[in-house]
């Protein structure tokens, strides 16, 4: 039985820019890698698994509440790579 988030083309396009993610965060500093590269991961599976939580739930309700957080996910995504490809770094004391 297939389940229904993966008949979902942006469950499909989500997982296809989790791939996307994570092949590019492997070029990020060492320094990184649990700062700005952990974060991109983890905002990028999640929109995928948002997708998929809602489409298991009952309610159209309850689907439009979970792809409103993917949403928010691909946002937070946007500001992670602006800031990621002006080369900043965060400021150390």
């Amino acid at each position: 039985m297939t389940r229904p988030h993966k008949r979902l083309e942006a469950w499909r396009a989500g997982m296809e820019l989790v791939k996307k993610i994570y092949r590019e965060t492997r070029f990020f500093p060492a320094d990184e890698q649990y700062g700005l590269t952990s974060q991109l991961k983890r905002a990028a599976v999640s929109v995928p698994v948002n997708i998929a939580e809602g489409a298991a739930r009952s309610t159209g309700k309850e689907f439009k509440h979970f792809l409103s957080i993917a949403q928010g996910s691909l946002s937070e995504l946007d500001t992670l790579n602006y800031y990621s490809q002006r080369g900043w770094t965060p400021v150390r004391e």
